[in-house]
């Protein structure tokens, strides 16, 4: 489950590169209605993912109402992030002359930060029963803790990464 939970979330990843793709080719940044039509996507997704996980002895339940601001402010980011970063790689630009390094980290770290709130959400509308609903409230606050604690640190990762020169200076005999 651990692993169809990682692809579904590529999924919606995918799904917020290629609407930015798509906004670049018609000349503009993606609109309210993008962000909307994305907001669906992703409902559908997880609705696929629920009835694959039906066969769990869990029950889940998304609650939307909590974990929608979060997500819409996550994909509006991703958004911005993809499309200022499709355009500079299409007008010939490296994405280090686009992004400074502490901008690139603030934007993952945000995007990566809003995903732990929303799966921490996501976690209260977990139900079990037996020995694991006594273990989940104490997993959850150590899962989400674990989750910020490592989105700063692969924040930090890629936007050094990023900002690495790709070659060292080479000497001449």
């Amino acid at each position: 489950m651990l692993a169809e939970n990682v692809a579904k979330e590529a999924r919606k990843d995918a799904l917020v590169i290629g609407c930015a793709a798509q906004a670049l080719a018609a000349g503009s940044p993606p609109g309210a209605a993008a962000l909307e039509r994305l907001l669906a996507d992703a409902r559908a997704i997880d609705r696929q993912f629920l009835a694959r996980a039906a066969a769990l002895p869990l029950r889940l339940e998304i609650p939307y109402a909590r974990i929608e601001p979060l997500r819409r402010r996550r994909i509006a980011l991703g958004l911005e992030l993809a499309y200022r970063s499709l355009a500079a790689w299409r007008g010939g630009q490296r994405l280090r002359e686009q992004w400074s390094a502490q901008e690139l980290e603030e934007r993952l770290r945000a995007m990566l930060v809003l995903y732990c709130e929303e799966a921490t959400e996501v976690g209260r509308g977990v139900r079990t029963s037996g020995p694991l609903a006594a273990l989940r409230g104490h997993a959850a606050v150590h899962l989400r803790q674990v989750m910020v604690e490592v989105a700063g640190r692969l924040a930090a990762e890629a936007a050094r990464a990023l900002h690495r020169p790709r070659f060292a200076a080479q000497k001449k005999p």
